[in-house]
C-alpha cells in the first residue's frame, strides 16, 4: 500500500478486521488536507502537477499496457487504449480544465435592502475512491484526478485482484510533487477495507463505481456523517437498431458494445433490440463476423476476445447462458467455452448470441458482466423504446440509424445517461459519464466533474446605507434619538 508518502507491506501493517490502522490512513490524508500543503497551491500550480503526471504516464505507456494486460486479462490492442490512452488524455483535459475552473467569482449585487458578494467552490476534504477490477487504472484517473485538481486529499481503494495500475499511479504523483499523505492507496476487500473506508468520520466524500447492491450499502454506511456519494453503478445498455441502419456499421459496433473486455462492462450494450424485418438478416449478419473473432492470449496482439477475471465470474456468466436457455432463449452462437487444450487452463466463455430473449428473462434483466448478447425483437419504435426503457437501470443506451434526426429524437426518448449515436462505448473527457435510476448518482468526466469535488460557499456583503432598509431595521426597535 502506498499511505502518507510511504510504501507499507500491507500483510505486516494492516488488519482487515481492524479499523484501527485504516484510521491511519484517514488521518494522514485529513491531515495533509488542513495543513493546506496542497490545496492552497494556486489551481495552476496544480495544472502543472497533473501535466507532469500525464507526462509520465505517456513515456509509462507500453508498459502500463502490458501490466493492464498481465492483470486483468485486456487483449493487448484494447490495454493500449484503456491503459495508456485514455488515462493520458483524461489527465491532460482535467489539467486544462482547472486552469479555467472558476474557484471564486462575484455574485449579483441585488436589493432591496442592497447585498453583493462572492460565491466559491471548496475542496470538500478527504475523498475516498473505490474503483473495481474490470478498468482499475481508467476509473481511477476518472476519480483521483478531479479529486486532486480541486485541491482534496484522496485515498484510492483498488480492487484486490486487480491493484498494479493504482500503485503505479501513485508513483508518479508523488515523483511530480504531489505532497506526502495527499494521495493514499490501500488494497483489500472491499468488504473489509471498503467498508471501513466508507463509514471513517474522516472522510467527506466517497466516489464508487460498482455493482448496484454495493452502491446501495455504501449510501446506507456513509449515512451516519451524511457524506457527499458519487456513484457509477450497473448497467442493462439497450441498443436499438432502426430499419435504416447501416447495417456493416451497426454489426461491428453491436460487437464492440457487448463483447469489448469479454463484456465485463456496466455500460455494455447487452440488449440488442432488432426491428422483425431485419432480425434474421443481422442475426446472420452478426454470426458471420463472430466467426472472424480471435480468442485467445490477451498478449497477442492478434487477439480480439481475452478471459473473464476469475473462475467465479465464469462459472456467474455460463449460469446466465444456462438460464437463458431454461427458459426459452436460443444459442445461435457461442454458449459455453471454446475447446481445445489452449483452453484448458484459463477462465473462458465463448462470444454468445441468444435469440428468442424476451425483456422479463432473467438473462434481460440482470447484468451477467460477460460476452453474452441478448436478441429482443419489436415492431415499433414505441415499443422498442418501452422495452429499453423496462429496466431497473439506465447507464447507457445506442441507437443506429442513417436519419440522425430520428435517432436523436429516438435517443431523447431513452433513460439513459449515455446515449451513442451509431457508437458505443465513447467515453470521452468532455462529456459526463453516469447513470439513472439503479445505474447510480452523480456524474464523472465533462465540464461538471470539479463540481462533484467541492461545496459551495457564498460571501454575502451587506451594502444597504439606510438602517431602516436593513431586515433588522424593520423588525428590531427604533434606537433611542441620538
Amino acid at each position: 500500500m502506498f499511505i502518507d508518502g510511504e510504501w507499507v507491506d500491507a500483510e505486516q501493517k494492516y488488519s482487515l478486521v481492524n479499523p484501527a490502522t485504516e484510521e491511519l490512513v484517514a488521518t494522514a490524508a485529513k491531515r495533509s488536507f488542513e495543513s493546506g500543503v496542497w490545496r492552497e497551491l494556486t489551481p495552476a500550480a496544480r495544472a502543472d502537477v497533473l501535466d507532469a503526471v500525464a507526462d509520465a504516464l505517456q513515456r509509462r505507456g507500453a508498459e502500463l499496457t502490458r501490466l493492464g494486460t498481465l492483470e486483468g486479462g485486456f487483449p493487448l490492442k484494447l490495454s493500449n487504449a484503456f491503459n495508456e490512452a485514455m488515462p493520458v488524455a483524461n489527465t491532460r483535459y482535467f489539467a486544462n480544465l482547472l486552469r479555467g475552473y472558476e474557484f471564486e467569482r462575484p455574485g449579483p449585487v441585488v436589493g432591496p435592502p442592497l447585498i453583493g458578494g462572492l460565491i466559491r467552490r471548496e475542496p470538500i476534504g478527504v475523498c475516498a475512491a473505490i474503483v473495481p477490477w474490470n478498468f482499475p487504472l481508467p476509473l481511477a484517473i476518472w476519480k483521483v484526478i478531479p479529486a486532486l485538481a480541486t485541491g482534496n486529499s484522496v485515498v484510492l481503494k483498488t480492487d484486490e485482484k486487480t491493484p498494479i495500475g493504482a500503485l503505479e499511479l501513485a508513483k508518479e504523483l508523488q515523483a511530480a510533487g504531489v505532497p506526502d499523505g495527499v494521495f493514499n492507496v490501500v488494497t483489500g476487500d472491499g468488504r473489509d477495507v471498503g467498508a471501513h473506508l466508507v463509514a471513517h468520520p474522516d472522510v467527506r466524500k466517497v466516489s464508487f463505481t460498482g455493482s448496484t447492491d454495493v452502491g446501495r450499502q455504501i449510501v446506507r454506511d456513509g449515512a451516519s456523517n451524511l457524506k457527499k456519494v458519487t456513484l457509477e453503478l450497473g448497467g442493462k445498455g439497450a441498443n436499438i437498431v432502426l430499419d435504416d441502419a447501416d447495417l456493416r456499421l451497426a454489426v461491428d459496433g453491436t460487437i464492440w458494445g457487448f463483447m469489448m473486455h469479454s463484456g465485463q462492462a456496466c455500460e455494455a450494450g447487452t440488449r440488442l433490440l432488432l426491428p422483425a424485418s431485419l432480425h434474421d438478416e443481422f442475426v446472420a449478419r452478426l454470426v458471420e463476423r463472430l466467426r472472424s473473432q480471435v480468442v485467445g492470449d490477451p498478449l497477442d496482439i492478434g487477439t480480439d476476445v481475452g478471459p473473464l477475471i476469475n473462475a467465479t465470474q465464469r462459472e456467474r456468466v455460463l449460469g446466465y447462458i444456462e438460464s437463458a436457455k431454461d427458459q426459452g432463449a436460443k444459442v445461435a452462437y457461442g454458449g459455453g467455452v471454446p475447446g481445445g487444450e489452449r483452453f484448458a487452463k484459463g477462465f473462458w466463455v465463448e462470444p454468445t448470441v441468444l435469440t428468442e430473449v424476451t425483456n422479463d428473462m432473467t438473462v434481460a434483466r440482470e447484468e451477467v458482466f460477460g460476452p453474452v448478447l441478448s436478441v429482443i425483437r419489436y415492431d415499433s419504435i414505441d415499443e422498442a423504446v418501452k422495452i429499453a426503457n423496462d429496466t431497473e437501470y439506465g447507464l447507457s443506451a445506442g441507437v443506429w440509424g442513417r436519419d440522425l434526426n430520428r435517432a436523436l429524437e429516438i435517443g431523447r426518448r431513452l433513460d439513459a445517461g449515455s446515449v451513442w449515436i451509431n457508437d458505443w462505448h465513447m467515453a470521452n473527457s468532455a462529456y459526463p459519464f453516469g447513470g439513472y435510476k439503479q445505474s447510480g448518482q452523480g456524474r464523472e468526466l465533462g465540464a461538471g466533474a470539479f463540481d462533484e469535488y467541492t461545496e459551495q460557499k457564498s460571501l454575502q456583503i451587506g451594502l444597504e446605507p439606510k438602517l431602516e432598509n436593513r431586515a433588522y431595521g424593520l423588525v428590531l426597535s427604533s434606537p433611542p434619538a441620538e
